[in-house]
């Protein structure tokens, strides 16, 4: 096993001190917005094995089966399929799908083809792979995920009193509710700029108002004007209130599948998703949102956001239920007096420590006692190869990341 030396990703919507404070360092003043664990190539977490510092990409690299275990390999490829994340939000992400894999393969065999540059700004697809992803609340986390029901999109929309969203609301209405919703977000997103930033600047003032009032839509709507401050006639300030507001608390987790509309708008969480780099963007961004290939990746389908909330076997091991192959997320809370954990062995593992302090032995066997042991601060994570058996003790929050399987 291996201690992780791993990169923070200043985007300008992270929060300058959210991740020091997980970290225990001082904050810079700028922006920290991601914590990356895994072997990602825009940043890859480091090891070191007794000859300096190597990325963990070049360590699985050397030893594909060894490193991942061969039923990972055979499934998945020869790279890790996980990417681990904290994510500490401090205004909105920008609202955005991603592509199932299928789309992926396609889209990314396209514009290969008609030799896009990978890092061209207009670029849709960065790899072939899927993006589903978990987001698990640290902190009080908010954000949007999912579309709402046309008819309480449509009374959102109506209460809010401005006649340029009129015709929107009339559309919520009277259509079935697929096509209703992807008819009132093409209009959205299509609209002549200037037409519809004067109608988000009227939209937000409205929904400041009424959130006010503390009504049953009260966060809809602050969100809604907090993101029209952060993004000044941004279609996607309107979108965004046809999707479910949903705030999780420390514990409780959201699963994104392939055409889900959402976006992070707040809070310190910790982030599980397939290797990939893949993302459509509606809007709450200065970067490029290509309206058609979005509409085409969107699934047009209502549902509530459903909250996940883990469920712990006999072992005291918390999981959090995904239908999906690449990636696994649960969690151990060490109480003082706990009896030692033993985890699973066979699959690839992030391991990451959120509170206390939680040591890791490794052993050969049952009756081994004289094993490596790592022990894991607030903050700090570890890589497990397959084949080695780890032990927990301690007394703190641990997460781990595996594949599922």
């Amino acid at each position: 096993m291996d201690r992780l030396a791993n990169t923070v990703r200043p985007y300008a919507w992270g929060s300058p001190t959210a991740i020091p404070e997980l970290l225990g360092t001082e904050p810079t003043g700028e922006p920290q917005a991601e914590l990356w664990m895994g072997a990602h190539p825009g940043a890859p977490s480091h090891v070191d094995r007794g000859a300096g510092p190597v990325s963990l990409g070049a360590v699985i690299a050397a030893d594909p089966a060894g490193e991942l275990g061969p039923h990972a390999v055979a499934r998945f490829g020869d790279r890790l399929p996980f990417l681990l994340k904290v994510l500490a939000a401090d205004t909105a992400l920008s609202l955005q799908v991603h592509p199932d894999l299928t789309q992926a393969r396609a889209g990314y065999a396209d514009e290969e083809e008609r030799g896009v540059p990978i890092d061209a700004p207009h670029r849709n697809y960065k790899d072939a792979n899927h993006k589903p992803e978990l987001i698990c609340a640290l902190t009080p986390f908010e954000g949007l995920c999912g579309f709402r029901t046309a008819a309480e999109a449509a009374e959102l929309l109506a209460a809010l009193g401005v006649d340029s969203l009129k015709p929107y609301v009339d559309l919520l209405r009277a259509s079935p509710e697929a096509d209703a919703l992807r008819e009132v977000l093409t209009a959205v997103l299509s609209a002549e700029r200037g037409a519809i930033a004067a109608t988000v600047t009227e939209t937000a003032a409205a929904a400041d108002r009424l959130a006010a009032e503390q009504g049953p839509h009260a966060g809809a709507y602050a969100a809604c004007a907090t993101m029209a401050r952060s993004f000044p006639g941004d279609p996607g300030v309107l979108a965004a209130l046809l999707l479910n507001h949903v705030t999780l608390q420390p514990g409780e987790a959201l699963y994104l599948g392939a055409g889900v509309p959402h976006a992070y708008l707040g809070g310190l969480g910790v982030e599980l998703m397939a290797n990939s780099d893949n993302v459509l963007r509606c809007g709450l961004t200065p970067k490029h949102v290509d309206v058609p290939e979005l509409l085409r990746v969107v699934v047009f389908e209502s549902a509530p956001p459903g909250v996940l909330r883990p469920e712990a076997d006999a072992d005291g091991e918390e999981v959090y239920a995904t239908p999906i192959d690449e990636f696994r997320l649960s969690r151990y809370v060490l109480p003082a007096d706990a009896t030692p954990r033993r985890l699973p062995t066979g699959a690839p593992q992030i391991l990451l420590c959120t509170a206390g302090t939680v040591t890791l032995r490794a052993t050969a066997d049952a009756a081994d006692t004289t094993s490596e042991e790592i022990h894991l601060k607030q903050g700090e994570s570890a890589y497990v190869p397959a084949a080695e058996s780890i032990e927990l003790t301690g007394t703190g929050t641990l997460y781990r990341a595996t594949v599922a399987g």
